[in-house]
């Protein structure tokens, strides 16, 4: 194990979950954070901007997903390296190659969708006005790219490392420059003139550059990433491990906003007031979902060093806990969202019709948040022992066999309501083939038992 390494083969489970998950719960939701200021900010602009950001926010999310599923990659030969107790300086090549790749193929993808952004909007069904808004945020945003791509690698670096307050406070950083900035670029303030949506992408560029250089530094100093001989070695050995893993976790983690984007496709067909509406509850989804994202966060690494170090009860213990949380958080929520979707949806809606539609969804889709849950720390899990194409299969499945077509179907039938249907049917259609896909890959062995039960073993 490296000097800088914590060690998650040892103490209980749920500490080491605590450790890693506890801070990246606040760096989700300070990340998460800006989505919403940029939509707060947006609907005192126009209803055509805060439509505009709920066309591109599932596509960019879609993308970003390649720097999510290269993370995963890196994570897992990282963390089951350390668990194998492998040499150092093998361990730094892992990350130097994960982070070089990485950079080549956001350079690429950013440029693909500079090119591609107009006619990709209009296929989803953004209306002139709608389309024009958004490419006026799309160029800056593709510059920012490549910088979100090496700060979230190097965060995934970190957290395999057992160091999750190194990342939370990276993407800390990168939210608190980005709030800053945005409302004033979005605005304007003394001689600054008011940029509009432009000044959200501009806002978002700011913040990425200057927190990739922090988590650069940080990775130099704590010798999480650092000089190493024979840099190159292993290099294509490394490369097709973390594509292997990577690719999958890539699609699956880009299947989502991809559906989401299809989806917005089925609600635009009701009108940008409902597109709008639908894209601010999403992200308040987002928000009350940040301590399950952070426990998809602490798996992986936990998974990780104890599968690469043979332990394989520990992997399973760890997968339990998380699917417990997910079901009794999942439930406060949806009762917390029952109560306050009202005034939620209000402060985020630029009109009466996006209100009531972000309202609509708070109160029906909030229910089956627990399904999500166990989607993306499964999913994580699966990741963590190179079992990416299980993870894929399930959420390509969920989203292309169950979401987006029931969201056509629905819309349809039965208008904005048939979406929110086929949302909730989704997400419990995920936590079933998640419990599926983890007794296949040997990662579950024990029934799921209520939170706070002992969990029965299931003889091997």
């Amino acid at each position: 194990m490296a000097k800088t390494s914590r060690d998650l083969t040892e103490g209980p489970v749920w500490k080491a979950l605590a450790v890693l998950s506890g801070p990246m719960m606040l760096g989700i939701l300070a990340v998460i954070s800006t989505g919403l200021v940029d939509a707060y900010f947006l609907s005192k602009v126009s209803s055509e901007a805060l439509a505009a950001v709920g066309f591109v926010y599932p596509v960019t999310t879609a993308i970003s997903s390649l720097s999510i599923g290269l993370s995963a990659g890196a994570g897992a030969i990282i963390a089951q390296a350390l668990g194998r107790r492998e040499d150092d300086d093998d361990v730094t090549r892992r990350g130097l190659h994960a982070l070089g790749i990485g950079l080549v193929l956001a350079a690429l993808a950013s440029a693909l969708f500079w090119l591609l952004d107009g006619p990709l909007f209009a296929l989803l069904g953004a209306e002139p006005e709608v389309l024009e808004a958004a490419l006026r945020y799309t160029p800056l945003w593709c510059l920012s790219f490549p910088f979100l791509v090496s700060m979230m690698l190097i965060n995934a670096i970190f957290r395999a490392h057992g160091s999750g307050l190194a990342s939370a406070g990276i993407m800390v950083f990168s939210a608190v420059v980005n709030v800053a900035t945005t409302p004033v670029f979005i605005l304007g303030l003394g001689p600054l003139p008011a940029l509009g949506i432009t000044g959200a992408a501009l806002g978002t560029l700011v913040a990425m550059v200057t927190a990739s250089i922090l988590a650069v530094a940080l990775a130099l100093r704590a010798g999480t990433l650092q000089p190493c001989s024979e840099p190159l070695r292993d290099f294509w050995r490394n490369a097709k491990t973390i594509a292997s893993i990577g690719g999958p976790a890539a699609t699956s983690n880009a299947i989502n906003p991809a559906g989401m984007a299809l989806v917005t496709g089925a609600v635009a067909t009701v009108g940008s007031a409902a597109v709008g509406g639908f894209g601010a509850a999403t992200r308040v989804e987002s928000l009350v979902a940040v301590p399950l994202l952070a426990l998809s966060s602490g798996i992986g690494p936990v998974v990780g060093q104890n599968w690469g170090a043979e332990m394989r009860d520990r992997s399973r213990e760890a997968l339990r806990l998380c699917l417990q949380f997910s079901v009794g958080y999942g439930l406060l929520v949806a009762i917390a969202l029952t109560l306050f979707a009202g005034p939620i949806a209000s402060a985020f809606g630029a009109g009466d019709d996006s209100t009531a539609a972000a309202e609509s969804y708070l109160r029906v889709v909030g229910w089956s948040i627990f399904g999500f849950g166990m989607l993306v720390t499964g999913n994580a899990a699966l990741n963590a022992i190179s079992k990416a194409g299980h993870a894929m299969t399930l959420s390509v499945a969920r989203v292309l066999v169950v979401y987006v077509p029931l969201a056509w179907l629905g819309v349809t039938l039965f208008g904005y309501a048939g979406v929110l249907g086929a949302a909730v049917v989704a997400n419990i259609f995920g936590a079933w083939a998640v419990l599926v896909a983890a007794r296949a890959t040997d990662l579950l062995k024990t029934d799921v038992a209520p939170v706070g039960a002992p969990a029965r073993v299931v003889p091997d």
